[in-house]
């Protein structure tokens, strides 16, 4: 279309490959670090590396979700953003359950484990919350999908604190309580995410 520049087609297009492309960049950080964490998570027994791990799950699902619907309108971005927010919603009452269950049956988790893993996944989420940021205020899509690569620096700095607390203190406490506070969290940004959403079908619908 020889005028597509000048009614923006052009550069709504352009945009759309750009937000494609940095979403297939993170999908593929998050998928990695999701293996890395869980089994780390696993091996040393911490609650906060866990949910950690299953926050990146979360991403990689929600990226590749965006990444679909990139080129579609706005309600069925607002769908994508529900989606999000339901699996923010599950996320939080899982960890919530892991971090009940420790309290009940105790473990001391491996602190250096937490540590080393918490380091790289801060700097892998540090990169995609930098390749993320252009895009914040696109649309909801993309500023659900910054709200999670900025969740996930807040949840990497605080299993680092857990593992901090743990080599400090000889106990669990610190990983349950950085627990608890991912999975508090989780429900904050979904009850937003949600919220946004609802509101932008809403006005879809009108």
């Amino acid at each position: 279309m020889a005028n597509c520049c000048n009614d923006k087609a052009c550069e709504i297009e352009a945009l759309r490959n750009r937000q494609s492309a940095t979403l297939k960049i993170v999908l593929g950080i998050n998928a990695v670090m999701f293996l890395v964490e869980l089994t780390a998570g696993l091996m040393s027994g911490s609650v906060s590396l866990l949910a950690d791990s299953l926050d990146m799950l979360g991403d990689a699902l929600v990226y590749g979700f965006s990444i679909y619907v990139v080129a579609r309108g706005a309600r069925m971005k607002a769908m994508a953003a529900l989606f999000k927010g339901g699996i923010m919603a599950a996320f939080a009452l899982f960890v919530l359950g892991q971090a009940i269950y420790k309290i009940f049956f105790p473990h001391v988790p491996v602190f250096e484990a937490m540590g080393a893993i918490g380091t790289v996944a801060l700097a892998a989420n540090s990169l995609c919350l930098f390749l993320l940021w252009r895009h914040r205020a696109d649309d909801i899509n993309m500023k659900s999908v910054w709200l999670c690569s900025r969740n996930d620096i807040i949840a990497n700095v605080s299993v680092l604190f857990a593992a901090v607390g743990v080599w400090f203190s000889r106990s669990g406490w610190p990983d349950i309580i950085v627990g608890l506070a991912l999975a508090a969290l989780f429900a904050q940004s979904s009850m937003s995410v949600l919220r946004d959403a609802m509101a932008e079908l809403r006005t879809s619908n009108t």
